[in-house]
């Protein structure tokens, strides 16, 4: 064996010299032959086969992926091509979003919202005192400034507040009403409200309302002895001995004689209608707790002043003012309506034993049959009570000790739900298809409306308890027939009428031009200030009224379907706040697309009904 080893090419490691001779060379070659018939690795070939040029060059990079082996060049110009058509797509989109798009309008509103939104604007042009910037009604100003502390019993600030219709008076017991009406359409409809875009509207109408009636007592204090009643005089007789609200034709504006204040000291009816009002915005208001606390403690104020024993009598004494217009038949409806309120403002279980005492069930007549038996409104609330009562039922089934009496409100309201019906004949209708409920006496729509309310409120509860209807004696209705009943008697009052008259000034194309209001009546003109009998020409001219009073909602026809558009007939032609109310509740319940209520917020201030067991007693020890 040689020293050297062995070549790894098959030859040995001797070093050839060049004196080697052919033959020598030759049979080596033989050998190297007999070597190179074996299989060479890469390396080998790579040394074997390499040019004299090659062992200089750069090697070819590769980028391992895991499963594939990538040149690394075609890799970069792969990933830049992909980052460049990423940032392509990205600019095209961005300018794909700012091009504007030619998308469908949205639906119109339907009626009901459109004369919602005018609905609203008369409670801007009844408004007395200091008026905010932003009235929207620019032929009214500030008027009355100084009422209050005229008079010689009150003196007090009795400024700001609604003035009731077509004059200038304030009648506290239909603007409390108002108010809580308007409130508990808030709260059940709040959602509607805002999407009509009029929620901050109606929520600064109640604030203006709520805070005059904290005006009317010393809401401060824990205990009263009065109420303001009343601002304002409305004798009507010819050439009284002092100028007043109905005798005299002037703009609100343009009023300089003393205005007096009507107080009470036993009036429960006012006393409960103003808790109630109260406590209903305190819910409203509920996302300030300092403002809701003030309308909470106010509404407690007035409610014990309510409740106080000795001689009750309702506020409306025999003779006076409130007797002609407003007069009250009894306090005991405004107790349960007053209690249902303050419970659910509250929480405290005291005020619902209160409303579902039997004895005051009793006293307030809900087992007899009176001709008001169904009628909501100022004077009657009892069918809304009822059917408040009907929600507590429906929503949380507070069970005893409420139930009983829970179970006869619902039974009650769901047969004065039955009442509104044509197939029963509780009430008349006239040949336009509008329903009597005062029985053929003027003034028909503000009581039309306010069942119109609450037939579409009681429908939404049913359908919110996942109850399809409700029986009539043997007969099942469902909660559509609620519906149609307050749709059709909603469309008769905007114009689907036998005269196509609409009865809301401001919408439609036909309307009363000639509404029994002072303010609307008489032009606005700059140092002109006519006295008391100098509006009596605009009085009793057949010209159109110079201002529109947008939103008022008219006394309404006759029982013949027919009516006087005559300035001088308040029967027909005067707007009151208290109609007005029931217009926006009744509107915004049958507004927008859909039903539905806010169950919740009513019952904010309500404990839980059936409170969580105590916990279990500690394991015993020996």
């Amino acid at each position: 064996m040689s020293m050297y080893g062995r070549d790894p090419w098959g030859g040995p490691l001797e070093i050839c010299h060049d004196s080697a001779t052919d033959d020598d060379r030759s049979r080596n070659l033989d050998l190297d032959r007999a070597a190179l018939s074996r299989t060479l690795d890469e390396t080998q070939q790579s040394w074997l086969l390499a040019g004299p040029g090659d062992q200089g060059r750069k090697k070819k990079r590769y980028v391992d992926l895991g499963c594939l082996l990538v040149s690394r060049k075609l890799f970069l110009w792969s990933l830049g091509l992909l980052l460049a058509a990423a940032a392509l797509a990205g600019i095209a989109a961005g300018i794909a979003k700012a091009v504007p798009r030619h998308q469908a309008p949205p639906a119109p509103p339907d009626q009901f919202t459109l004369a919602l939104r005018k609905a609203l604007m008369f409670f801007n042009a009844q408004k007395s005192g200091k008026l905010p910037k932003h009235n929207n009604v620019p032929w009214r100003g500030d008027s009355c400034l100084k009422d209050g502390r005229s008079d010689q019993t009150s003196r007090r600030d009795l400024s700001g507040g609604y003035y009731d219709g077509g004059s200038a008076v304030k009648f506290n017991f239909a603007s409390a009403f108002s108010m809580t009406l308007l409130s508990w359409s808030v709260i059940e409809y709040n959602a509607k409200y805002e999407a009509a875009g009029e929620l901050g509207h109606v929520r600064d109408t109640i604030k203006w309302g709520a805070d005059y009636l904290l005006k009317t007592f010393n809401s401060t204090a824990r205990s009263i002895d009065r109420l303001v009643a009343q601002v304002g005089g409305a004798a009507m007789s010819e050439g009284p001995s002092q100028p007043n609200d109905h005798y005299c034709w002037m703009r609100p504006e343009d009023i300089d004689y003393p205005r007096p204040v009507t107080e009470c000291h036993t009036c429960p009816d006012l006393g409960a209608e103003m808790a109630a009002a109260l406590a209903a915005a305190s819910i409203v208001f509920k996302d300030n707790r300092v403002y809701s606390h003030k309308l909470l403690h106010g509404a407690t104020t007035v409610w014990d002043f309510a409740r106080k024993g000795g001689s009750r009598q309702t506020y409306s004494v025999p003779r006076s003012d409130a007797a002609k217009f407003y007069n009250s038949t009894a306090y005991w409806d405004e107790y349960i309506w007053g209690g249902s309120w303050m419970y659910l403002a509250t929480g405290n279980s005291s005020y619902l034993q209160f409303a579902t005492d039997a004895k005051l069930a009793k006293n307030a007549h809900i087992y007899s049959r009176p001709p008001n038996y169904g009628v909501f409104s100022w004077d009657n609330k009892l069918p809304g009570a009822q059917v408040l009562l009907s929600r507590l039922r429906l929503f949380l089934s507070p069970g005893y000790p409420y139930e009983e009496m829970l179970r006869t409100y619902h039974n009650q309201t769901s047969t004065i739900m039955c009442s509104y019906l044509p197939d029963f004949r509780s009430f008349n209708r006239t040949k336009g298809g509008l329903i009597q409920l005062n029985h053929g006496q003027p003034q028909p729509l503000q009581y039309v409306v306010n069942a119109a309310f609450l037939a579409s409120l009681f429908s939404d509860y049913l359908e919110a308890a996942d109850t399809p209807g409700w029986y009539c004696g043997p007969h099942f209705y469902s909660i559509e027939v609620l519906r149609s009943f307050a749709r059709t008697q909603m469309e008769y009052i905007l114009g689907k009428n036998p005269l196509k008259m609409s009865y809301v000034v401001g919408h439609g194309k036909h309307y009363p031009k000639r509404v029994h209001h002072r303010g609307a009546s008489i032009p606005k003109k700059k140092g002109v200030h006519p006295g008391c009998k100098g509006g009596w020409t605009w009085r009793d001219t057949k010209k159109p009224n110079p201002h529109i009073i947008v939103g008022a909602m008219v006394a309404g026809p006759d029982r013949h379907d027919g009516f006087k558009d005559v300035r001088r007939n308040r029967n027909y032609t005067e707007p009151t706040l208290a109609g007005n109310a029931g217009l926006v509740a009744a509107l915004v319940a049958l507004s927008g697309e859909g039903h539905g209520v806010d169950k919740n917020t009513m019952f904010s201030a309500v404990p839980p009904m059936f409170p969580s067991p105590p916990p279990p007693p500690a394991p015993w020890k020996p």
